[in-house]
């Protein structure tokens, strides 16, 4: 079995890295006050922000549990808290919360691997919410191949990548690869090929080989 990549290069489209403006006019900076969405918006960012911040700090630890100790702690508090959110409202649609706060509901779920029925409640209603207008396709992209991967089928979408056997950032398997950069432009998403260049400059053990 291969190590399973994780952290922001993995789960958010490269069109959305980095991304921390809000068309709505709020701010995603901690402790700056509650966003012009209101207090469920301010909240799902700063859980994104904690998210970020956690798994930037594993990535930089090249030894030891304790970094990703606290990736799985932030993780679990993350997933019970949205699904008390979901559980009472229903999932952030952007209209409501503002699109990079959308951004965070949905990062959050990708990284609930621990619970996957709940993950799975997650892309039903984030598939409802597409189609409503309400949220991104992209972002129904990667939690499919979330999902598909948790449970043993081939990704859809080529989003999710790891280490293999044989040590270098790959993808997991992928069906139907004739078709996949046709799947990725009906979401949104770049050719294949780029976006697997993208991963790989940006991974340290990739770096490290240079």
């Amino acid at each position: 079995m291969g190590h399973e990549t994780d952290g922001p290069q993995q789960d958010q489209p490269p069109d959305l890295v980095g991304q921390q403006g809000d068309p709505g006019g709020g701010t995603s900076s901690t402790g700056r006050g509650v966003t012009a969405h209101g207090k469920l918006a301010t909240e799902l960012i700063e859980r994104m922000e904690r998210d970020q911040r956690a798994r930037a700090e594993a990535a930089r630890r090249t030894a030891g549990d304790a970094p990703w100790a606290l990736v799985r702690e932030v993780d679990l508090d993350n997933t019970a808290w949205l699904s008390q959110i979901v559980d009472r409202q229903g999932w952030p649609r952007r209209s409501r919360v503002g699109k990079e706060a959308a951004t965070a509901a949905w990062l959050l779920a990708q990284h609930a691997d621990h619970d996957p029925d709940f993950q799975r409640r997650c892309l039903r209603l984030l598939a409802q919410t597409v189609d409503d207008g309400e949220a991104e396709p992209s972002h129904l992209a990667y939690l499919t191949d979330r999902v598909r991967r948790a449970e043993g089928r081939p990704q859809r979408y080529g989003t999710q990548f790891w280490y293999g056997p044989a040590g270098p950032l790959q993808p997991q398997p992928i069906e139907d690869l004739q078709r996949l950069d046709e799947r990725r432009r009906s979401v949104g998403l770049g050719p294949f090929a780029e976006y697997a260049s993208h991963l790989r400059q940006q991974d340290p053990a990739e770096q490290g080989r240079h």
